[in-house]
């Protein structure tokens, strides 16, 4: 069981996990043993996330959120089996405490008017400089 919040706590029944064989340095010790983890958590059919809660995760976990609804980390930092689960767990409480807090709204804002006065200045003074590379009349 992972404690994410006061409220909110991931069940062991809502977490697949899966050793596989990693890749990267480690000698004979990557083709023997299977120390990478796929730690698969199924978010949406989680009973205690929150509706809310369930699409801003989903936003922030971009493609590691399957068609099913779940969510899948694959970790393969360390040679050690058990560390690579305790980073992938981490990562996990890390997403959901980051999916808990709601966005800040937006307060749009009007421009003042010497910025206003500024842009309009600034398009004058590109226009007469435009203006001045039409063709040159051999008459004037």
């Amino acid at each position: 069981m992972i404690r994410v919040s006061d409220s909110i706590t991931i069940e062991d029944w809502e977490l697949t996990e899966q050793f596989i064989r990693a890749s990267g340095p480690g000698g004979q010790n990557v083709n023997k043993v299977s120390t990478a983890v796929e730690l698969r958590f199924e978010a949406d059919r989680s009973p205690n996330l929150p509706g809310p809660v369930k699409t801003r995760l989903r936003r922030i976990a971009g493609r590691k959120w399957t068609k099913e609804g779940a969510i899948v980390l694959q970790v393969d930092e360390t040679r050690s089996q058990a560390r690579n689960r305790d980073i992938a767990r981490d990562r996990l409480k890390e997403m959901i405490v980051a999916a808990l807090t709601p966005p800040k709204r937006r307060v749009p804002t009007k421009p003042t008017l010497g910025s206003k006065k500024r842009r309009l200045k600034a398009k004058k003074v590109r226009g007469e400089v435009k203006s001045l590379r039409g063709k040159v009349d051999p008459e004037t």
